[in-house]
């Protein structure tokens, strides 16, 4: 193996590094919630907890497979539905179905060079070719973008909190500590009110 070919193998193993983690938190905060909670809409705009994992599906799948011809046999039906489950949907299913998205996407980061250029079908003619690198990079801003959603949403339904099962990353899990820290947030915004 090429210098360069080692460098491009450690830059993907870190990037797929990254992407797991995101890809894992996001899971997370499926656990031990009812059917209910995760499919209900949390925000105006009806950001949901299994809306966002079928989101990241077909975003690995359309930006690491369909962009570059790469096959995978995940049914993504209708792109107005990615963002929430039907009623035929099961949690099971979509989880499912984001796990065999890993398999594919992780496939193509292994097999496809960086600077190999593909065309996403749904952006404008003209300006919809990318490098493997930047869709790559894409997804995994996309990830941990929704990742960090789920995060805030999964706070919201049951106080549940932090980056992953192993390491939550909170300074504190004493209820007492972030009574205290919220009043003291709360208490500067005041402040910032009266100036």
């Amino acid at each position: 193996m090429s210098e360069s070919e080692q460098s491009e193998s450690e830059q993907k193993k870190d990037l797929l590094f990254y992407l797991q983690q995101a890809r894992d938190a996001l899971l997370w905060k499926l656990e031990g919630l009812s059917e209910y909670d995760v499919r209900r809409p949390l925000t105006p705009t009806g950001t949901n907890l299994l809306g966002l994992v079928k989101h990241v599906t077909a975003v690995e799948l359309g930006y690491l497979c369909v962009t570059f011809g790469r096959p995978h046999d995940v049914p993504l039906g209708d792109p107005e539905e990615d963002s929430y489950a039907t009623a035929d949907e099961t949690r099971e299913l979509i989880v499912e179905r984001y796990r065999r998205a890993w398999t594919h996407a992780d496939t193509s980061v292994r097999e496809v060079a960086p600077d190999t250029v593909g065309t996403v079908p749904w952006w404008q003619e003209g300006r919809n070719e990318v490098t493997f690198h930047h869709a790559l990079v894409r997804v995994l801003g996309e990830t941990q973008r929704h990742a960090g959603h789920a995060d805030i949403l999964r706070e919201g339904l049951d106080g549940a909190a932090g980056w992953r099962e192993d390491n939550d990353s909170l300074p504190s899990h004493d209820p007492a500590y972030w009574r205290e820290y919220h009043d003291r947030l709360q208490h500067l915004a005041e402040q910032a009110m009266e100036k």
